[in-house]
């Protein structure tokens, strides 16, 4: 098993464009990383450069503590999973799965074992003399899982794997990944644009844009205190509402100002180190998750203080939930209300924001003041 040390890593192709940018990455033996990020980003590049397709311009990449920037593909220690599958369509399920092992001179009973064995864990046993054309897509996707397990790899890197799939089979293919990955303990690099695969099934999930790392950090913590407005809006559906305003204090505290309405910064809020102070006086760009706007009619007259006038343009029911497209003044909200919500398109509403779980950034750089 091993752990994947990325250090100040670029690729830099011929015409001088630079696909990922001074990529700093720490993975530990037996994590899951998941990459993800928009098209063009980089997520797939820096995948595949671990993975040796893809040559280092600058930098330098350990697989465990062996330095592998001239190491070729086949002696990495790794298996990839493609998003095309790439079985051989004239080899049955077992020859695929032994074709890698058959390369090596491994001895027949051991590859019969360790095909056997994957096909178990995998549960495509009774697929084992089919062909390719003859499996739906979630089977040949666990025939492709399976092909990289027989080989016992130490890392596992996965470039999409599921983005063919229709979206039931998607989640149930999701789940049966994270119980792979806890019963191989092996190390996971997974590559999705998703973000609902990357919030699910990461233990840390690295965000990239514009070939540049900009933050890595548990599902969680990258939910609850993004860096930076691109992060805050690429994690969490629907994404964050943004909102200009302009911070000012009073005898009562912090508050921002937005279509002359003031919206008071609970003090519990505020930073012990007051970074905030700066900002007083200055524009700057307020994030509201759409599950922290309310139009429960008790949660509203609690929070009168937080609370504005909007105009509801488009209701959607999505069953567990409602959708709210809301006009603020000259700016467009959306609220995750209550299936239950009484708010229907055309009304004239109040809303109330919880402040305690509001995001303040740099309306300049757009880096996180206030998370």
């Amino acid at each position: 098993m091993a752990g994947i040390s990325i250090r100040h890593v670029y690729k830099i192709y011929p015409d001088d464009v630079t696909a990922v940018t001074d990529c700093n990455l720490e993975i530990a033996d037996k994590e899951f990383v998941v990459l993800v990020g928009p098209s063009g980003c980089g997520k797939s590049t820096t995948l595949r450069m671990i993975a040796g397709l893809e040559e280092i311009s600058k930098g330098e990449l350990y697989i465990g503590d062996r330095l592998v920037n001239d190491v070729p593909p086949k002696d990495r220690d790794i298996a990839m999973v493609f998003q095309s599958y790439a079985l051989y369509p004239h080899m049955t399920v077992y020859k695929n799965m032994a074709f890698a092992l058959d390369l090596r001179k491994t001895p027949k009973d051991e590859i019969d074992v360790r095909v056997r064995g994957a096909a178990k864990v995998l549960d495509i046993e009774h697929l084992l003399e089919r062909k390719p054309k003859a499996l739906s897509g979630g089977q040949r996707q666990r025939v492709a899982l399976g092909r990289a397990m027989v080989r016992n790899p130490a890392v596992f890197l996965l470039d999409e794997p599921l983005s063919n799939l229709d979206a039931k089979l998607r989640a149930s293919m999701r789940t049966e990944l994270i119980k792979l990955h806890k019963q191989l303990g092996t190390t996971f690099v997974y590559v999705t644009h998703d973000q609902t695969e990357a919030m699910t099934m990461g233990d840390r999930i690295v965000v990239m844009s514009g070939g540049v790392v900009q933050q890595v950090d548990t599902p969680q913590k990258l939910y609850e205190a993004p860096c930076n407005t691109f992060v805050a809006s690429f994690i969490g559906s629907p994404q964050m509402n943004f909102l200009s305003a302009v911070l000012h204090s009073d005898n009562n505290g912090y508050y921002l100002e937005i279509n002359n309405n003031r919206l008071y910064i609970p003090a519990e809020k505020i930073d012990k180190d007051e970074k905030i102070k700066a900002y007083v006086g200055r524009r700057v760009k307020l994030g509201i998750r759409p599950e922290d706007i309310y139009d429960d009619e008790a949660f509203v007259k609690a929070n009168a203080a937080s609370s504005v006038g909007v105009t509801v343009d488009v209701s959607e029911m999505m069953g567990a939930e409602v959708y709210l497209y809301l006009k603020y003044g000259e700016s467009l909200l959306t609220a995750r209300v209550a299936p239950t919500t009484s708010s229907k398109a055309g009304a004239e509403i109040k809303v109330a924001v919880d402040m305690n779980r509001i995001h303040l950034f740099d309306a300049d750089n757009e880096e996180a003041i206030l998370n």
